[in-house]
């Protein structure tokens, strides 16, 4: 068969399967699929062969949807079709096989809802039949670039640096276009009545507004010492010192981090009372004690065999009567069943390999039950779960603003890699599967309980 044949037969197949597979998304309302070149179908299910099908119905006005998937060549198909997994289209858009256009939020949630048992016999029986020819001649994916693949025992002091430095060495140039102006990665703290479309323009108050939170609820002073476990970049280290002229020690695993946490503190004239440095969170007696401790955005690196150990290098890092404040993603019981030890383990692999390896989520009530073990006292606890899909909206939102500039940055894959993980992440604290908490602990005075007013503080 002449080339023009076979590629005229590869696209009719490739069309063919998308509009079949089309119901299994659900609503063509939230997510349309189509092959490039075309526009998504309205209604109607074509065979290879460019004739409808007597079954199919008839073709009506359709609603613009929420999302599109654009498939870019007959060859990303046969490469899906057989595999229509969530973490198959996820690597796909990574790959560059296939775009997203509109609301990746609706993008997500529609790859999430797939169910094959949608489709009629008829419809997959031709799945199979076309995609079978469809595959033969389809070449394999090339491999994505970035994959995280570590070695040595789980949450052992040298993988926890490779998985931290694996997601945070990505760049600061990156990092900086979407974050906020102190490249602050944790949750915000948003006014009320904040609607997802403001995000964007109040996340720097927002960030500040957090920080400040935090520095008041461990009652920093300008005769109190803090100590941030996992400082990033230094947003809390430095607004602290700022706001409080409280002396300052962060610790990040990353060395870039710490680097451009010391920078910024000499930039700002308080390098006297704020540094940075390279060290695990188990070495920590060498800092001296501390009047309050935060950890803010890592407590989701540690690992559930390793909390124990966690709770109680904070614990011995305070005087007595000192607060320590845990700031970090949970998993969520849903229904009085927990979501699970990953990040998102409905969805499958993909956040372990290629944005965060080794993250592991409990839940609020397991990280208390923990936090008391070690000898803590519980003051208060707060969930932030909206506000975190408030943050994740408007980091998208900067994002998408500034995609040439992040694909010059980072590269592509790396691009498409946090427009589709921020996204997915937003949809699962929008609807309830991961929470965020902030945990207020005191490490109890020598003759007794930490002491404390009758109402909170802050």
């Amino acid at each position: 068969m002449p080339d023009e044949r076979v590629d005229a037969r590869r696209t009719a197949l490739a069309r063919g399967l998308i509009r079949e597979m089309q119901p299994a998304f659900g609503d063509p309302a939230t997510l349309r699929i189509a092959l490039a070149g075309e526009e998504p179908a309205p209604g109607g299910r074509v065979g290879p062969g460019g004739a409808a099908h007597a079954d199919a119905p008839s073709p009506g006005p359709a609603p613009a949807p929420r999302a599109t998937v654009t498939l870019r060549d007959p060859d990303a198909v046969g490469r899906l079709v057989l595999s229509p997994t969530a973490d198959a289209f996820a690597e796909g858009y990574l790959r560059g096989d296939l775009d997203i256009g509109g609301d990746v939020v609706a993008a997500v949630e529609a790859g999430g809802s797939l169910d094959l048992r949608r489709l009629r016999p008829t419809a997959m029986r031709r799945l199979v039949r076309w995609g079978l020819e469809l595959s033969r001649g389809t070449p394999s994916a090339v491999p994505l670039r970035r994959v995280a693949e570590l070695a040595g025992a789980p949450h052992s002091p040298a993988r926890d640096m490779a998985a931290a430095r694996f997601h945070y060495d990505v760049g600061e140039s990156f990092f900086g276009l979407w974050l906020d102006r102190r490249l602050t990665y944790s949750c915000a703290w948003f006014p009320g009545g904040t609607a997802p479309v403001e995000a964007s323009d109040r996340l720097d108050a927002a960030q500040e507004a957090k920080l400040d939170l935090i520095a008041r609820k461990l009652r920093l002073a300008p005769d109190t010492r803090l100590l941030d476990i996992g400082c990033g970049w230094g947003s809390l280290v430095l607004r602290a010192a700022e706001t409080t002229c409280c002396e300052a020690v962060g610790v990040t695993l990353s060395e870039r981090q710490a680097t451009e946490a010391n920078a910024r503190a000499a930039d700002a004239g308080l390098g006297a009372r704020v540094r940075a440095e390279v060290r695990d969170y188990r070495d920590l007696a060498a800092l001296g004690p501390f009047d309050a401790v935060a950890s803010v955005g890592m407590f989701e690196h540690v690992g559930r065999a390793n909390l124990p150990l966690y709770f109680r290098s904070a614990f011995d890092a305070l005087r007595p009567g000192g607060l320590f404040l845990n700031h970090g993603i949970a998993g969520a019981r849903v229904g009085g069943r927990p979501t699970g030890p990953r990040l998102r383990p409905r969805t499958g692999r993909f956040i372990d390999r290629f944005v965060f390896p080794d993250g592991e989520l409990v839940p609020v009530d397991e990280a208390i039950a923990h936090a008391r073990a070690a000898g803590f006292e519980v003051i208060d606890v707060q969930s932030l779960r909206p506000h975190y899909a408030l943050t994740l909206a408007a980091w998208v939102a900067r994002l998408e603003a500034r995609w040439d500039e992040a694909v010059a940055a980072a590269g592509e894959e790396v691009a498409r890699t946090w427009r589709l993980y921020m996204s997915a992440s937003r949809l699962g604290f929008q609807q309830g599967g991961v929470d965020v908490c902030q945990i207020l602990l005191a490490r109890p005075a020598d003759d007794g309980p930490a002491t404390r007013p009758l109402r909170p503080w802050w």
